[in-house]
């Protein structure tokens, strides 16, 4: 797994028609078919999926049927199928893993849109232009189908139903994911995305799908989720069993991954800007008004923080010993919630200087707070708890402007040659393609 952090930021998402592909006959769209012992169906599959693209597609494609280390004669069906069919190529893998083929076959590919589908075709082709088209447009990242959408129609028996319900219970409760259905063969990646995402994907079998999809919602890309029918296969050669052992052991590993901040998911960041409400700001710096929002809800759960805490320590302590051990920890957790959900730091790099700027920050508002104490208690000589109470708000309120500026400006300093970099990314892979 790369957790390097040389990387800019992906550039703002365009329509891919324009000037996306240069050769009248290059590609839009590449299918790919991952294969294991898939003699009896793959040629049927793929005749009926080229058909459907011939008749309903409106761009240039090709369909790549990709041999994880067959045994049986798929790869001369395949190697035959490319042979009659001029939009078709087959590729040969010498190891198995779903993840492993497609990881592969999309690294290498030169099409913009990259898609993959189950031998079987369950899920129903009328789909596929709509969930190819939001990445064509420039609109979403990602697109997944799903069958637990209100709107899908599917046949399935009821244990790969609960089995599908379940794990998509786990993903939730245990990583958050919002998406509905991370097990459906039935997928689509921008390549921009893919070369950045890919790299950061370690699982290489069936828990490929889940890992992409948790990396690209945490790192805040688009995922279109798009309605499908779908038949079950009862010829399935998948081993349930198996594969959800490996679908937990994922989960776990990723999700501890995610907890120590151990994946550099900043370089899958789209510029702040690509979103048109924020067009209309004139005058105010790119990002100040998403930041002021972040830092507000932060700072009201790290003054109630603060506050119990405060309380707390109050009950054993006088008040300035109280007061100082009080923002030191919430202090703290201030700077590691305002790092990754303010001003959008993620990874460990300079977590550590961050967090010793942070100390700094934190001594003016000690500053402030244990003044304002001390102010109160030679105003008063024994103010009640209440009265402390609303004094440190007040100084707190004080203390939390002056925050926000050495946050912004000395912290987490905006860094123009970054976004200089994500320029010439940007230039680069239009003259790439």
């Amino acid at each position: 797994m790369r957790t390097d952090s040389s990387w800019s930021t992906l550039p703002a998402r365009e329509h891919l028609l324009a000037g996306a592909v240069d050769a009248a006959d290059a590609p839009v769209l590449d299918v790919v078919v991952p294969v294991y012992n898939e003699e009896k169906d793959l040629e049927t599959c793929v005749l009926r999926l080229h058909d459907h693209l011939v008749r309903t597609f409106p761009y240039a494609f090709r369909i790549t049927v990709a041999d994880n280390a067959s045994t049986d004669r798929t790869p001369q069906v395949a190697a035959r199928l490319a042979a009659i069919l001029p939009r078709c190529r087959s590729y040969r893998l010498e190891e198995k893993g779903r993840g492993r083929a497609l990881r592969t076959v999309w690294s290498q590919s030169d099409a913009p849109v990259l898609a993959y589908m189950d031998v079987d075709l369950s899920t129903d082709l009328n789909a596929l232009l709509p969930l190819v088209a939001p990445l064509i447009s420039g609109h979403s990242d990602l697109a997944i189908g799903s069958r637990l959408a209100r709107s899908s129609r599917v046949v399935r028996g009821s244990k790969r139903e609960f089995i599908s319900r379940a794990y998509n219970l786990i993903l939730r409760s245990s990583l958050a994911a919002r998406f509905s259905d991370a097990q459906c063969g039935f997928k689509a990646i921008r390549r921009d995305v893919a070369q950045r995402l890919l790299p950061m994907v370690e699982d290489t079998g069936w828990f490929f799908d889940t890992e992409m999809l948790v990396l690209a919602e945490r790192a805040g890309l688009r995922i279109h989720e798009v309605p499908v029918d779908w038949v079950d296969d009862p010829d399935s050669t998948v081993h349930i069993v198996r594969t959800a052992t490996e679908d937990l052991k994922g989960v776990w590993r990723v999700g501890r991954a995610l907890a120590v901040g151990a994946l550099p998911l900043d370089r899958l960041a789209r510029p702040f800007g690509d979103d048109p409400r924020d067009r209309g700001l004139s005058g105010v710096p790119g990002g100040l008004a998403r930041q002021l929002v972040g830092f507000c809800v932060v700072g009201a759960l790290s003054t109630l923080f603060y506050l119990a805490l405060y309380s707390l320590f109050r009950l054993g302590a006088g008040p300035q010993i109280a007061n100082g051990g009080a923002l030191l920890v919430s202090a703290v957790a201030n700077t590691a919630a305002n790092r990754r959900l303010t001003f959008r730091v993620r990874g460990r790099s300079g977590a550590v200087r961050h967090q010793a700027q942070g100390l700094v920050v934190f001594a003016v508002g000690l500053a402030l707070t244990s003044g304002s104490l001390a102010a109160l208690g030679a105003a008063s000589g024994s103010p009640s708890h209440g009265t402390e109470l609303a004094v440190l708000i007040a100084a707190n309120l004080a203390a939390t402007v002056l925050r926000f500026l050495l946050l912004r400006a000395w912290v987490f300093p905006d860094r123009a040659p970054a976004a200089g970099r994500a320029d010439d990314t940007h230039h680069e892979l239009g003259n790439v393609r």
